[in-house]
């Protein structure tokens, strides 16, 4: 059941012009918005409409796959629909085809992949044709009657006040995630293309529209930022040891009717490791998998290879003897337990978005982006920009 996610950016923003390209925390809105998709499990491929080229390659900068939108469709009175159905057909006739859509929108910087997550396991479980991210709601909504007089609509306001613990769970929709099944949508034409579920996520009811909601997130994100760009601790090093898979893949495999297995990586992660590389980083992958596809994909990035290995710590502890090398100056990238001995022994440890809770834990930079999806790209960015290699 193959999952993308759309996400339309059009380059028009009257309340506050350029928005979507514009950095909040340090990432653009797009970005933020592309960096969540990457990181939720049960999205393949990240797609981002747009009639603007800078929203374009700012999309591709942060690892979405760019479709241009026809004129037609990118005026202010253009639906989000008509754009998902024109990235529908243009994904179709690249030969791709999808089960389940994922509609984000940009204006709600605070999405993370947990909350898409949860969105899409809703959707299968339900057996709905549709589902959407809401925030609990415990406001009283009133209105105006004929008469003038304001009129409870979420309560009877003619009745003594309910404490807010005793008034039935209420939800409002965020804007944030729409998930449809894919042939109900385009049936329909409609977000909500049939029975749908509502899903309580635990994110901040902002949405930005204007400069005052830009700053009221600006001021949330100094407080909790999930997408928080880690800080530079200061050391530099000389070495970069990677586990394989979930680092350099994106922790799946697909395997043949014969047996043969294939992963998936990703050539932007190729790019910054091809960069570390020219700077004079010492190279390692170290890894359990005993699959040929780990020396080969070592070979064509030119590192170093030990594969098969039980005991990383002491395959790892050798090899920084063979080569000179400090515990200090050793940098290790893990995404699971079997990593936790050789992050906690090297002078600076990084895990994917996506790695195991206590692979994040320990790690001292968590990275944004998942492994097999941009986290050695981001990591090498890190490294050059903070001037940490040594």
């Amino acid at each position: 059941m193959k999952t993308i996610a759309v996400i339309p950016a059009r380059g028009g923003s009257v309340g506050l012009p350029r928005k979507n390209v514009r950095p909040l925390n340090g990432i653009p809105l797009v970005g933020r918005a592309v960096l969540a998709a990457l990181a939720a499990e049960g999205v393949d491929t990240v797609y981002v409409s747009s009639d603007s080229d800078e929203i374009l390659k700012v999309a591709a900068e942060h690892g979405a796959v760019p479709i241009r939108r026809p004129e037609g469709i990118s005026g202010a009175q253009a639906s989000s629909e008509s754009a998902l159905l024109h990235a529908l057909d243009e994904v179709e006739a690249a030969g791709e085809t999808a089960a389940r859509l994922v509609f984000l929108q940009c204006t709600s910087p605070f999405t993370t992949g947990r909350h898409i997550d949860a969105v899409l396991d809703r959707l299968s479980q339900s057996g709905a044709a549709a589902a959407f991210s809401a925030v609990e709601d415990h406001g009283f909504i009133w209105s105006t009657a004929e008469d003038g007089t304001a009129q409870g609509i979420t309560h009877d306001h003619t009745e003594p006040r309910q404490r807010r613990q005793d008034i039935a769970p209420r939800y409002r929709e965020n804007g944030a995630i729409y998930a449809m099944r894919v042939d109900d949508f385009r049936r329909v034409g409609n977000r909500f293309c049939g029975p749908t579920v509502l899903v309580p996520v635990d994110a901040p009811p902002i949405e930005i529209d204007s400069p005052q909601d830009w700053a009221v997130a600006e001021a949330y994100a100094t407080i909790d930022d999930p997408l928080a760009r880690p800080r530079s601790p200061g050391r530099k090093i000389r070495a970069l040891v990677t586990d394989f898979d979930g680092v350099h893949t994106d922790d799946r495999v697909v395997v043949d009717e014969e047996g043969r297995e294939t992963v998936r990586c990703s050539r932007s992660d190729g790019m910054g490791i091809e960069h570390l590389r020219n700077r004079g980083l010492k190279l390692l992958i170290l890894s359990r998998e005993q699959n040929p596809v780990v020396r080969a994909r070592a070979a064509k990035l030119r590192m170093a290879v030990m594969h098969h290995i039980f005991d990383k710590l002491g395959a790892l502890d050798q090899w920084r003897k063979d080569h000179g090398l400090d515990w200090d100056e050793l940098a290790y990238v893990g995404n699971d337990v079997n990593d936790l001995d050789c992050m906690r022994a090297v002078g600076l440890s990084f895990a994917p978005g996506d790695a195991h809770p206590a692979a994040r834990e320990e790690a001292d930079i968590v990275l944004a982006r998942p492994g097999g999806r941009g986290a050695l790209r981001e990591l090498s960015e890190f490294l050059l920009k903070n001037d940490l290699v040594a």
